[in-house]
């Protein structure tokens, strides 16, 4: 089976649906807790990496393992390991290689948000499969704002924001949460309950229209692990 190192960044933000999803496409995950006191191990010697999101600033180095991960994930890109980061974990291999992550000056991204797919992504090799229309959630602060050279856009808001980024030949992010139910949700609309009452924000239709939408974001997002776990397969055993 291959292997998949997955680096979480708090107890509220697992790997939920893309873990299950990866682990029956036939990886094996070893989950790496550096907030905890885990020691983030070598990348490179994975088959593959995960990187999830969280509530931290990516370049807000004084998060004690942010400077290192950004060294290895710096490291898995050159060794061509395939490396998919989400939300917090896509601003931090764009940060890592080059690339500028700030608050989004539109406001919070939130909820069921369509994902605007460019003509890049159909011949892609991870999002190719999925490249139709599709919602996906999102919940964000902090956008890409300028991208490391090379990379390639393969879906954006109305606003030009990015969603899903190809950094290069085998290094993706996306800014939706492809990982997450209503129930991993919960936790982060406690936390940002004051400022959504402040917008105006019902956190209770907006957390029931992610559940509503259950089925369908399995039926969008799952191909996506299977994409993934499709590469890292295709990857292990490689010299790189």
């Amino acid at each position: 089976m291959s292997s998949v190192l997955v680096v979480q960044h708090e107890d509220e933000c697992p790997p939920v649906l893309l873990g299950r999803w990866l682990t029956e496409a036939g990886c094996t995950l070893e989950v790496c807790r550096p907030y905890a006191g885990d020691a983030l191990p070598d990348l490179t010697s994975y088959d593959g990496v995960l990187v999830l999101g969280g509530p931290q600033q990516a370049e807000d180095d004084t998060v004690a393992w942010f400077g290192p991960l950004k060294e290895q994930l710096r490291a898995a890109h050159a060794a061509g390991v395939p490396t998919l980061g989400v939300c917090l974990g896509h601003q931090l291999v764009a940060a890592a290689l080059g690339g500028r992550v700030e608050r989004n000056p539109r406001g919070q991204q939130l909820g069921l948000i369509e994902v605007g797919w460019t003509a890049e992504a159909a011949t892609d090799e991870l999002v190719g499969p999925v490249a139709t229309p599709r919602r996906g959630v999102h919940w964000n602060d902090d956008v890409v704002t300028v991208l490391p050279e090379g990379a390639t856009v393969l879906a954006q808001t109305d606003a030009g924001e990015p969603q899903a980024v190809r950094f290069g030949p085998r290094s993706w992010g996306v800014q939706l949460h492809p990982e997450v139910d209503a129930a991993t949700l919960r936790p982060w609309a406690e936390e940002d309950r004051e400022a959504h009452v402040l917008r105006g924000i019902d956190q209770e239709t907006l957390l029931r229209a992610v559940e509503d939408a259950a089925d369908e974001l399995t039926e969008a997002w799952r191909p996506l692990a299977r994409s993934f776990a499709r590469i890292v397969g295709s990857s292990a055993g490689d010299a790189r």
